[in-house]
């Protein structure tokens, strides 16, 4: 079994946010050395650059050995890769083949398909380290995240003896590249099938980035839902950017004849705005921005239930997370009017937490978070 180190502290690594996100992503999980990210920062201009030298970076720690590193730089290549791009599935399989049977083959970690449709959604399970387990705990990820990304944090809940699964719904991971399932804001389907498969009871949801208004949706509609932590929630995705854009946006996803034809021209002359609009498209299935865009509009205030959750509620948020505003924060608790307790959490500078999912020390994100469960139980 793997020992993993969760180091303290947001890098400054690259100008550009979203790639500097990813090199600080990696190496909070307790996956990446802070050389080779910081290396991989001063080769990296653009996106464009990022899947070469990630590649890069994968294949000089295969050949030292470092297996880990190595498995998450494939993982990490990947993400910025474009779906019609062949390397993006050589890149999965390889992050996969690497992830099962090289990098983590320890007895602990069970592998499942759960019913899901007429489909399946992946699930791996991480057992207890002690014979009793102390409880259950089910982890999910959001946009486009793949369940092998939390192991590390699978692993440090077993450790403290819980039965961890963590699965992939509807839009993430291999539910979306192998089942042909895309993103759905009705989070309660994959997770009563989850439960029901490993016939759980008392559970205690996470729900990270993305996951963090998923979870709350599931917990409106499942009582099996005990305790549920939402990690950088986003309430409404819509309200993340001030009023006056959140209006001009509801009025062109009413008029397509110009929104498709604006997005396109923002695609092509912003790198990033790209990625985003064909990543968003990738995991919804859709083949125009506006109809993925549309999906993304499901995402909201009503949909998200809030008033239905009658659960203990932990809500952990970075001050200045660079994706979501820490007004969402609070729009998020005010409307939980009914849960049976709402504990806090807002991460600052001083203690390294301040940006997306506590990337920069995801240590003390964890122990809030198993100290708060430990008290709810």
């Amino acid at each position: 079994m793997s020992n993993f180190v969760f180091p303290v502290g947001y890098i400054k690594m690259h100008r550009i946010k979203i790639i500097d996100f990813q090199l600080n992503r990696w190496y909070s999980f307790g996956y990446a050395r802070l050389k080779d990210m910081k290396d991989a920062a001063k080769r990296i201009k653009g996106l464009s650059d990022w899947k070469n030298e990630m590649i890069r970076q994968a294949e000089k720690a295969l050949a030292e050995n470092r297996i880990i590193n190595a498995t998450f730089y494939y993982r990490a290549a990947e993400f910025f890769t474009h779906p019609s791009d062949p390397d993006k599935k050589v890149l999965y399989d390889k992050f996969k083949d690497l992830f099962y049977n090289k990098a983590f083959t320890d007895k602990n970690i069970e592998k499942f398909k759960v019913p899901y449709t007429s489909s399946f959604l992946p699930a791996i399970k991480i057992k207890s380290k002690d014979k009793i387990t102390r409880g259950s705990i089910v982890i999910h990820g959001g946009f486009d995240s793949y369940m092998e990304e939390f192991y590390s944090f699978g692993h440090y809940f077993s450790d403290l003896g819980y039965d961890v699964f963590i699965f992939e719904g509807p839009g993430q991971g291999a539910a979306l590249k192998e089942y042909g399932l895309p993103l759905t804001y009705q989070w309660e389907l994959p997770i009563k099938a989850a439960l029901d498969y490993f016939e759980l009871n008392d559970v205690t949801l996470l729900g990270i980035s993305m996951g963090g208004w998923l979870c709350f949706r599931a917990a409106a509609y499942d009582k099996r839902i005990k305790r549920v932590i939402a990690s950088s929630i986003a309430y409404d995705y819509l309200k993340i950017p001030p009023e006056y854009i959140e209006n001009f946006a509801r009025w062109l996803l009413a008029h397509p004849k110009i929104m498709e034809p604006a997005a396109r021209l923002k695609m092509k002359l912003i790198p990033q705005e790209n990625w985003g609009a064909v990543n968003l498209m990738y995991i919804t299935m859709k083949d125009n921005p506006v109809e993925a865009s549309k999906v993304m509009l499901e995402f909201n205030s009503e949909n998200i239930k809030s008033e239905l959750v009658k659960q203990d509620v932990l809500i952990l948020t970075g001050a200045e997370d660079h994706f979501i505003p820490l007004k969402m924060h609070y729009m998020q608790v005010n409307a939980l009017k009914n849960a049976k307790s709402i504990t806090e959490r807002i991460f600052n500078r001083e203690e390294q937490g301040q940006n997306h999912c506590q990337v920069g020390n995801i240590g003390l994100a964890l122990k809030v978070m198993s100290d708060w469960i430990k008290e709810k139980e």
